[in-house]
């Protein structure tokens, strides 16, 4: 069985001291690189009004072949996909908006305007699986109109897990202010499926990969205010899906879920980039931490494709004008905690 890690990814800001991405932790945890992986990261990419380039570095001196899988939130999160061929310690920048291989031929892959998601980068081998030998190396810009950018590394799974207690962590925090100017907030997230033999990730099937959270928000004072519980699942508020993602979830969860989105704001007082769902509506506020406290309780029928194996989540905070962070964290491995 897998074992449930959590890593914490503290991210380089640009022009902004940003509220500052914290974790839970306990005695004997070990908390591994997560911005190396060894075979596989995770992007946040973004064209509402913005522009995103991927860079990606094979820092081994393997020469993998690449599966480039992008999730598009606002087309129903269907998966574009194409290879691509690296050498020894290469590295290359996909600029989203006009998508070119390394060789700096089209990937086939053309995005709509106000597409958004998620890009997975997976090294295989030569049977076409997963592979552990090539340690890739990421991190993605967003730049948006409005003169801000997010800058963050691209999280991999990749660190000595479980903690030395035996203790499972179910929980994951980031801290949040209005420091800064900070008003605006885009909390992404997204559950997927990494079939290491399959040589791929799943996201789109999203009735089969979310994970669903009850979310509480102290102030400065640890005094908790309760909020409300939320799915997080590759969809949005036009997705032919959402119904369907709130109804498995239902039954599939502790919780009593009844929004599911990819993003969400903070509360009314640092709220949604794009006007979107808050994780803790009514809520004002302005600094303290976010904790998520995982629901689902899946039970295993044998086919591990039907559950999730982790969870990444990218907390950026923006001024609405020139100045935006991004931090993340992932909770990998999340099957050992779902089964009952």
């Amino acid at each position: 069985m897998k074992s449930l890690l959590v890593l914490f990814l503290f991210i380089f800001t640009v022009g902004l001291h940003s509220p500052v991405y914290s974790g839970q932790t306990t005695a004997g945890l070990d908390v591994g690189e997560s911005d190396t992986s060894e075979g596989l990261l995770v992007y946040f990419f973004d064209l509402r009004e913005r522009e995103t380039f991927i860079q990606l570095t094979n820092a081994s001196g393997a020469s993998p072949n690449i599966h480039i899988q992008i999730y598009d939130v606002s087309n129903n999160c269907n998966e574009n996909d194409f290879f691509d061929s690296y050498t020894a310690s290469d590295t290359h920048v996909y600029n989203m908006r006009d998508i070119q291989t390394n060789n700096g031929a089209p990937s086939g892959v053309v995005l709509p305007d106000n597409s958004y998601g998620f890009v997975f980068a997976s090294a295989l081998a030569a049977d076409g699986t997963i592979t552990t030998n090539s340690y890739l190396i990421g991190n993605f810009r967003v730049l948006d109109n409005s003169g801000y950018e997010y800058r963050s590394n691209a999280i991999g799974e990749t660190a000595v897990g479980g903690d030395d207690l035996g203790n499972e962590q179910q929980f994951g925090y980031f801290n949040f202010s209005t420091e800064g100017g900070v008003t605006l907030s885009d909390i992404v997230g997204v559950a997927y499926d990494d079939n290491t033999d399959a040589g791929r990730v799943f996201v789109a099937n999203v009735t089969e990969n979310f994970a669903v959270f009850n979310v509480d928000v102290f102030d400065n004072a640890e005094n908790p205010f309760s909020c409300r519980d939320v799915i997080y699942s590759c969809v949005d508020e036009n997705s032919s899906n959402l119904n369907a993602v709130i109804q498995t979830a239902a039954e599939n969860s502790t919780g009593s879920a009844s929004v599911a989105r990819a993003e969400y704001g903070i509360n009314n007082a640092i709220p949604n980039t794009f006007a979107g769902e808050l994780l803790c509506p009514g809520n004002t506020i302005s600094e303290g931490f976010v904790r998520l406290e995982i629901l689902n309780n899946f039970v295993s029928t044998g086919n591990d494709d039907e559950i999730p194996d982790n969870f990444v989540l990218f907390v950026g905070f923006n001024n609405g004008n020139g100045r935006g962070s991004m931090d993340s964290f992932i909770l990998s491995s999340m099957f050992s905690l779902f089964v009952q």
